[in-house]
């Protein structure tokens, strides 16, 4: 995970993968199958824990108010934890076949679904502007991208980072002066 990280999948050798493993190239194989496999394998399983935390979530008791404060909570948190997994899925994004590419797809459709299914919620209930697909794709998008600039020794924890993105989503930029 991290040599797909830090090189890419196409830059990464089956022969780097071993060594930083540990093991030879023919026992990779065995237990890999193919580098292909486990570039899927790196990608699905975190997409998988988005999706479960996501319809977690939306699934629940709460508000919709505080169903989209806990999505957004939830979803910084995980980019963060899987920070390398969203550098290789941001960089190698086409480098799955189609076959693979149409089964993440499905698992990110779920968690699109999941938010929509909050934004619908909340706009239904008079508590949100709008529920538009376009906001919707666009938070998760922007959330997505806390992976590319978030530094372990930064400034903030990813809690602090998510309440000042919740603030910001909830609230927007302008003063009320210039609403």
């Amino acid at each position: 995970m991290e040599l797909f990280a830090e090189k890419g999948f196409h830059a990464t050798s089956v022969a780097e993968i071993g060594d930083r493993a540990g093991i030879q190239r023919g026992a990779l194989y065995y237990h890999i199958g193919s580098k292909e496999e486990l570039l899927f394998q790196i990608r699905r399983n975190y997409t998988q824990i988005m999706f479960e935390a996501a319809a977690a979530i939306a699934d629940g008791d709460d508000d919709p108010m505080t169903k989209l404060r806990n999505l957004i909570r939830s979803h910084v948190r995980l980019i963060i934890e899987h920070q390398y997994e969203v550098a290789i899925a941001l960089r190698d994004a086409g480098a799955l076949t189609a076959e693979r590419e149409r089964d993440l797809a499905h698992l990110r459709d779920g968690i699109q679904n999941c938010w929509q299914r909050v934004l619908d919620d909340g706009h239904a209930a008079g508590v949100l502007r709008t529920s538009d697909h376009v906001v919707g794709n666009s938070l998760v998008a922007m959330l997505n991208m806390v992976s590319a600039w978030y530094r372990t020794d930064g400034a903030y924890t990813p809690d602090q980072i998510a309440d000042i993105l919740i603030t910001t989503i909830l609230d927007g930029v302008a003063t009320t002066r210039n609403k």
